[in-house]
């Protein structure tokens, strides 16, 4: 009993550490822009759908909630912080909707399965990815209002990057998929 205790522990132990490490390299990833048509492009969502194919959709989960915690509690780990703001008063401005999203596109890129076919691995991510847009446009919507060009605003510019970085995990799932055997 004693045994199969430590292992347990040893276990969540390793899924902390994995999920800290994930929160890392998802802020680190908010604070790279990478010159991009027509706005400079962040790996944010990138690693929001590695994560979830790597970790799986419950540690993905996991680590998302972690992050947004962490910026929550004034940890700058959100793009724009700590220059736009940090903290609950960050996390609640324009972006929140996205935010939110995160914890679900994690969810669907770590419940999805992802097989040879490219076609089908690169809808999915889409659909994935797709998630964080509708509550980050919804979001929008209500914190602007309906009235403003809301698509125009909150999604029309980062599209052309989304297809990019989605196109880019494709490519990278074989790899991805033998990554998520040492988790």
């Amino acid at each position: 009993m004693e045994i199969i205790n430590k292992l347990e522990n040893s276990k969540i132990i390793k899924r902390i550490f994995f999920a800290l490490v994930g929160t890392i390299f998802l802020a680190i990833s908010s604070k790279i822009k990478i010159p991009f048509y027509p706005v400079p492009m962040t790996m944010q969502t990138f690693m929001v759908l590695v994560i979830g194919i790597i970790f799986g959709w419950k540690l993905g989960v996991f680590t998302i909630l972690l992050y947004l915690f962490e910026g929550i509690i004034g940890l700058p780990v959100f793009s724009g912080s700590p220059e736009k703001g940090i903290g609950i008063i960050y996390f609640t401005g324009p972006t929140m909707g996205y935010l939110i999203g995160f914890i679900f596109a994690s969810f669907l890129a770590g419940y999805f399965n992802y097989n040879k076919n490219f076609f089908l691995n690169f809808l999915k991510l889409i659909i994935s990815v797709s998630i964080i847009y509708i509550l980050g446009l919804i979001w929008l919507g209500i914190l602007i209002g309906w009235d403003k060009p809301i698509f125009e605003l909150g999604a029309k510019p980062f599209l052309l990057a989304e297809l990019f970085k989605i196109s880019l995990i494709t490519l990278l799932l074989a790899s991805l998929k033998k990554a998520k055997k040492f988790i």
